[in-house]
C-alpha cells in the first residue's frame, strides 16, 4: 500500500478510515447538539438520596429510563436549519413509570429533523411521592417549563415562536394533551410571561382520559394514586377540558389497541370538533399499542399521514 508523503506512518486506507469515523462522530454530535437541565431549582422537589435514575441499555444505547428526578431537554436540530423553522417537544411514553426514550424519543427527533423540524426530547419526572410534594403536577410542571424554555429561546434555535408543537406517545400523549388543555394552570411560581401553550399537538396512541371505563389503569395509578376521587379523575381527563383555545391536534390510534383503548383518541377528537378546533383523526384497523414510528400492519405508515398534515398546516416545507 502506497503511503502519502506527508503522513509517513499511515496508509491511505487508515487515513480514509479515520476521516470516515470523524464524519460519523461529527454527524452524531450535530444530530444531538446538547442536553441541558430543565430547571435551576426544581419546584416542589424532595431530596431522596436513594432515588437514582435507572437506565436500560442495549448495544450501549439507552432504550428507556426510570426514576427520573432531574428533568432534561435533549436538543436535536436539523442538518440544514432554516430561519423561522418549526419545533416540536417530544414526550415519550411508558405508563408514567418509565420513558421509552429511544423508540419514542431519539428516533422521533431524528424523523422530525429529516422534515426540517427542530426537536426537543423532554425527559420529564415520573410521578413519585418520594421526590415530589405533589406528584400529580410534577410532569405538567416539566412540560410547561420545557415549552417556555423553547419559546423564550426561539431565536437562538432559528425557531418561529408561533410554530412550536408537541408530540406525545401513550402516557406521554396524556402529558402532551394535559399541556394542551392545562397550559394556563399555575403549577409553579414563575416571573415568566411566556405562554406555555403549544401551537399544535400530535398525539400517538395517547392516554387522554382518567375515567375508569377507558383509561390506562397503570398510568392512572402512577399519576393519581390508588382510588383517586372523582374530582381528580375529571381534572386530568383531558377530553373534558377542551375549549375553543385548545391547540389543533393530529391523532393516531389502532382499533385493536387493548392497552390504551381507541376511545381515548375518539373522545378527544369529538371534544375538539365540538369546540371548533381543527383536528384530524386516523384510526387503523391493526397495530396494537406502542408501535412507535410504525412497525407492522396498516399503522406502519402513520408518519406519512402526519407529514402531510404538517405540510398542509404550514409546519413542514420538505
Amino acid at each position: 500500500m502506497k503511503k502519502l508523503p506527508f503522513l509517513k506512518h499511515y496508509t491511505i486506507k487508515e487515513v480514509l478510515l479515520t476521516l470516515f469515523l470523524l464524519t460519523i462522530i461529527q454527524s452524531k454530535l450535530h444530530a444531538q447538539d446538547q442536553i441541558i437541565p430543565l430547571w435551576n431549582t426544581i419546584p416542589g422537589a424532595i431530596k431522596a438520596s436513594n432515588y437514582i435514575e435507572n437506565e436500560s441499555l442495549k448495544d450501549g444505547k439507552v432504550q428507556s429510563t426510570s426514576l427520573v428526578s432531574i428533568p432534561t431537554l435533549s436538543i436535536f436540530l436539523p442538518k440544514n436549519p432554516k430561519p423561522n423553522q418549526t419545533a416540536v417537544l417530544i414526550f415519550p411514553g411508558g405508563g408514567y413509570q418509565h420513558l421509552a426514550i429511544d423508540k419514542e424519543g431519539t428516533k422521533v427527533a431524528n424523523w422530525l429533523n429529516r422534515l426540517g423540524i427542530a426537536a426537543f426530547v423532554v425527559k420529564y419526572r415520573l410521578p413519585s411521592d418520594q421526590i415530589m410534594k405533589n406528584k400529580n403536577t410534577g410532569p405538567l410542571q416539566d412540560a410547561q417549563e420545557a415549552m417556555r424554555y423553547v419559546r423564550q429561546n426561539a431565536a437562538k434555535y432559528n425557531i418561529d415562536s408561533n410554530k412550536i408543537g408537541i408530540i406525545g406517545f401513550s402516557a406521554g400523549g396524556h402529558l402532551a394533551s394535559t399541556l394542551a388543555t392545562h397550559y394556563d394552570d399555575v403549577t409553579y411560581e414563575t416571573n415568566s410571561t411566556i405562554s406555555a401553550r403549544p401551537d399544535f399537538s400530535l398525539l400517538i396512541y395517547p392516554v387522554i382520559s382518567m375515567q375508569n371505563d377507558i383509561t390506562h389503569k397503570g398510568s392512572q395509578t402512577s399519576l393519581l394514586g390508588n382510588h383517586p376521587p372523582q374530582e381528580l379523575l375529571d381534572f386530568y381527563s383531558n377530553e373534558k377540558k377542551v375549549t375553543s383555545k385548545t391547540p389543533a391536534a393530529f391523532l393516531i390510534h389502532a382499533t385493536d389497541d387493548t392497552v390504551v383503548l381507541s376511545e381515548n383518541s375518539i373522545n378527544y377528537y369529538l371534544a375538539l370538533k365540538k369546540n371548533g378546533v381543527p383536528t384530524e383523526l386516523h384510526l387503523y384497523e391493526k397495530g396494537g399499542h406502542g408501535f412507535g414510528l410504525g412497525v407492522n400492519d396498516t399503522s406502519k405508515f402513520w408518519t406519512k399521514d402526519c407529514e402531510e398534515w404538517l405540510k398542509a398546516n404550514g409546519y413542514a416545507t420538505f
